[in-house]
């Protein structure tokens, strides 16, 4: 009885650390879940601060966009500190102003003034962990809107 104990209590501390082993796959276009999966003798999974690109040091491969054609690219998601968010101006028609909504569709911040640049940094940094809601408004009566997750 005391072997069954000790071999019970072993087993209880090997996976004691389960969270540890587990790997998630993301959708990169919707931030959903697709996969979940138990990983046994896996190092880590997290990606490695070198793993992470400093925005100077994008490449087009690296930017996420609606679809392959899509004038609007942004980079990354899910984000911990910046999106960087890029886009090209098509038949005059600007991106007049940029709005963050939180996931309950209340208004966090606002830009404007940004159709000549054809780019821009987003801080989140002072935002909690969730999901996100960044609306491009374009100065013809269109929108765009790209969920962000905040990690």
């Amino acid at each position: 009885m005391k072997k069954f104990f000790t071999l019970l209590l072993f087993l209880m501390l090997l996976f004691a650390k389960a969270q540890d082993k587990l790997v998630f796959t993301y959708d990169p276009l919707t931030g959903n879940q697709i996969k979940r999966a138990l990983c046994f003798g896996c190092t880590g999974t997290a990606k490695s601060s070198q793993d992470i690109k400093e925005i100077e040091s994008l490449t087009e491969e690296d930017l996420q966009k609606f679809s392959p054609d899509d004038a609007i690219s942004y980079y990354p998601n899910p984000v911990r500190e910046e999106l960087y968010l890029k886009w090209e101006v098509i038949d005059q028609n600007i991106i007049s102003s940029i709005q963050i909504y939180n996931i309950t569709g209340q208004v966090l911040k606002t830009y404007t003034g940004n159709d000549n640049k054809g780019n821009i940094n987003i801080s989140f940094q002072d935002y909690s962990n969730g999901v996100y809601l960044v609306q491009l408004n374009y100065s013809q009566g269109d929108q765009k809107t790209i969920k962000i997750i905040k990690q």
